[in-house]
């Protein structure tokens, strides 16, 4: 009988993708990342229980590009400083990707508020430009221009926040309590620019990141860098808590309530 290629997928088979996924070689992409303050009112707004405020209210926008061969990949991120417990990192708000491969281990896996969407990130000699926009919207637009090379940094660790949730058959709200994920990113950086520009927030309904308003930009910079990602389950939150922050993962939140679909229906 001919391979049915939804039937089961042996041990062997198995165990030969575990080990690709575990022996990527280093992955070099190009990005523009824009840091600034914004409003702490705001910023600590956004971010659900039991993360806090970081001591700065900072934003942190990035944009990419990774050259694959024959799939070029655009990965982008607006995220918010926070801190959990004794750890600092960043919570992001909205993950556009280009490609779809991109997006869904992410989010099944991880809990990372990865959308689709377009990422921009381009160079015409010192002059940078890069945007992420979803739905006819550049809702971040970076603008400058490169003035200085920078040493590149030692290999740095970062922390990310997410909340990886199931909603509920019911449309009750979650299936189980919500889980609090802490995702290392351990980064490696080649080449390094400072960018003299500007950060232009665009209004738009399903990614209002015009709320976190630039008031002082802390740095912008154009640089090659490479990251791998462990995550880690550190603990459970309340369902009720987070269910106040369930718009930000959906462009229309209605989805997570519709409830179990009519009878007959596929």
């Amino acid at each position: 009988m001919a391979r049915v290629r939804y039937g089961a997928r042996t041990e062997a088979e198995i165990a030969a993708s575990r080990a690709r996924s575990s022996s990527l070689p280093d992955i070099w992409s190009t990005g523009v990342v824009a840091v600034w303050e914004s409003d702490p009112d705001v910023v600590a707004a956004v971010l659900p229980p039991p993360l806090k405020p970081a001591e700065r209210p900072l934003v942190r926008a990035a944009m990419s590009r990774v050259d694959l061969t024959g799939h070029p990949l655009g990965a982008g991120s607006v995220a918010v400083a926070a801190r959990h417990g004794g750890v600092d990192g960043w919570y992001p708000l909205i993950m556009p990707m280009t490609h779809e491969r991109a997006l869904t281990g992410g989010r099944e896996v991880f809990g990372e508020p990865k959308k689709l969407g377009e990422v921009t990130v381009e160079r015409d000699g010192l002059v940078v430009r890069a945007s992420l926009a979803r739905h006819g919207i550049a809702f971040v637009e970076v603008r400058g221009a490169v003035d200085r090379e920078l040493p590149p940094p030692a290999p740095a660790r970062r922390t990310d926040f997410y909340f990886k949730f199931l909603p509920a058959v019911d449309g009750s709200g979650f299936e189980d309590d919500p889980v609090l994920v802490h995702c290392t990113r351990n980064e490696k950086v080649r080449t390094l620019e400072h960018v003299t520009g500007d950060v232009v927030l665009r209004e738009s309904m399903f990614d209002p990141v015009a709320d976190l308003a630039v008031r002082r930009i802390v740095e912008i910079t154009i640089g090659e860098k490479t990251t791998d990602q462990q995550g880690r389950a550190v603990e459970r939150v309340s369902a009720q808590a987070l269910l106040p922050y369930l718009h930000q993962r959906y462009d229309d939140p209605q989805q997570a309530f519709d409830g179990p679909p009519p009878e007959g229906s596929a």
